[in-house]
């Protein structure tokens, strides 16, 4: 583990979901890798295939995760009296991001919805920037909620098809192989020798 670093804490609304974000004496920001994966939806294993993987420095550019220690522990300033970890491990919101996309394009819907409100809202932001247009945070965050609760419905109406043909799919290929049949083996080729 390397050496931690102190950092203070705040709440984060992101829509409807409330995390805990960080800043560092350098006043860069941090999230817990722990409620990045459950912001999308994943396991812990997931995000840590994602931080030992090339996938990283494929969305972020070369040589950039090598800049971010993988095991980069922060501890928190605490208010006397408040409970939770005082130490834990962090990644800055770009690898956030970039696991939040990972975790999209491998199918993760949680993620995809999230992705695809905060990047609409960004755009959104910069239209409300060149049209003179102001929004409180409390209703960016109210309509970025409605806009993931929305596209939650989208996908789920788009990929129900998808889903259940992937249910029968899974069935056929367990029964089929319960009594000794690869279904994946190409008919008339020879068996592999062991």
């Amino acid at each position: 583990m390397t050496e931690s670093t102190r950092a203070v804490r705040a709440l984060v609304q992101i829509g409807s979901l409330t995390v805990d974000g960080f800043m560092l004496p350098d006043g860069s920001y941090r999230m817990s890798q722990t409620q990045v994966a459950e912001a999308a939806g994943s396991q812990t294993a997931q995000r840590v295939r994602f931080l030992r993987s090339n996938a990283g420095e494929s969305l972020l550019g070369e040589g950039y995760m090598s800049t971010i220690v993988e095991r980069e522990e922060i501890e928190i300033e605490s208010e006397p009296g408040s409970r939770g970890q005082s130490r834990f491990l962090s990644v800055p919101p770009e690898i956030a991001s970039a696991y939040w996309l990972w975790q999209a394009h491998r199918g993760n819907k949680a993620a995809l919805t999230m992705s695809m409100g905060l990047i609409t809202e960004s755009l959104e932001r910069r239209f409300d920037e060149a049209f003179g247009v102001t929004r409180t945070e409390t209703e960016r965050n109210e309509l970025l909620s409605q806009r993931v609760q929305q596209l939650e419905r989208d996908i789920r109406e788009a990929f129900w098809v998808d889903d259940e043909a992937r249910i029968e799919r899974d069935y056929y290929e367990l029964l089929l192989r319960e009594n000794g049949i690869d279904p994946w083996r190409i008919p008339g080729a020879e068996e592999e020798p062991s």
